[in-house]
């Protein structure tokens, strides 16, 4: 799985004289859909038949599936990371944060080979980083923490898909990675040297619907969301089957499941309120985003931010039991 695989894709994109205008208002409201702990809610809903008539899950490999899904037009929104959904709106498709699925507060993290016992113990060594906003937000907030400059590291262009492999060929020390990349290499023996938990409430992921799309499908997306929130009920309330459940669909073990869902914050409606709002952990989220992905050229200018997100499809509080 890769969940950050926006580089390349992106590129083919830019390339493209306009994206298209969407999907037909007729059909059925499209939402891309990856495998990421954070998603696994909606995998859910839709395995017990949860979901609205009115919601197609479409199922890539990664992130940069559903971007391009939604730049030719096939896809109405997408689960996405914000650093996506602002460059997302940077090459012009309008979306909109309706729910947000999960904060990180662990689960991107700094793993090295044992014997190399502290954040320092990195100095000119390689590291695996994907050269999305995330991977460089983390590869800042480490370097700060451990007093070290970029240039004090090797740093390597490597996808968490691509990770496994090169740590086996010993070409890496190290790696920024999640799951489930993350339980793969701590199998290897890989340590943990910083994660997250360090920076909550700003590697977020998210629901994302374009914004006309909202206007004349606004049952669906509601029905999108409250889906997601009975899918999460049923991880919170039955663990022991969905998680099981979960290990059948990504080739994992129970522990190794579980374990994935230790950096996560899996907020319900109600603290999915707290994040909207102009002084919101989202916006937030999305000014810092907007610094670092200018900065490392992600972001041609600074997202305006204008109808970055909206609470209006999230279900009252104590409306999903």
């Amino acid at each position: 799985m890769h969940r950050r695989d926006l580089l390349k894709i992106l590129t083919a994109l830019a390339a493209a004289p306009l994206c298209l205008a969407g999907c037909s208002p007729g059909g059925p409201l499209t939402i891309g859909l990856h495998p990421w702990p954070g998603y696994e809610p909606l995998y859910l809903a839709r395995a017990f038949g949860w979901l609205s008539d009115e919601v197609v899950l479409r199922e890539g490999g990664n992130a940069g599936a559903s971007l391009a899904g939604l730049c030719r037009g096939e896809l109405d929104g997408a689960a996405l990371t914000l650093d996506e959904v602002l460059v997302a709106r940077s090459e012009g498709i309008p979306l909109t944060v309706v729910a947000v699925c999960d904060d990180s507060v662990g689960a991107d993290m700094v793993l090295a080979r044992p014997g190399i016992a502290s954040p320092r113990g990195l100095a000119c060594r390689r590291i695996a980083v994907e050269r999305t906003a995330v991977g460089n937000l983390v590869l800042s907030q480490f370097l700060a923490a451990a007093g070290l400059r970029r240039d004090d590291l090797q740093v390597v262009d490597l996808a968490p898909n691509e990770q496994l492999d090169a740590w086996r060929a010993g070409e890496i020390e190290a790696a920024i990675t999640y799951e489930p990349t993350a339980s793969r290499l701590l199998r290897e023996g890989a340590v943990s040297l910083y994660d997250s938990s360090q920076f909550p409430d700003v590697i977020l992921d998210v629901l994302a619907v374009r914004q006309d799309r909202l206007r004349w499908r606004r049952g669906a997306v509601s029905a999108l969301v409250a889906g997601h929130f009975r899918g999460l009920d049923h991880l919170r309330i039955s663990p022991q089957d969905a998680m099981r459940r979960i290990g059948a669909w990504r080739g994992l073990g129970f522990d190794e499941v579980r374990a994935s869902y230790a950096g996560l914050e899996l907020p319900g409606p109600g603290g999915n309120r707290d994040y909207f709002g102009p002084q919101g952990d989202l916006a937030r989220a999305a000014r810092l985003l907007n610094d670092v992905m200018v900065a490392n050229g992600q972001l041609p200018r600074p997202d305006d931010l204008k109808a970055l997100s909206t609470p209006r499809y999230l279900p009252d509080i104590g409306a999903v039991a």
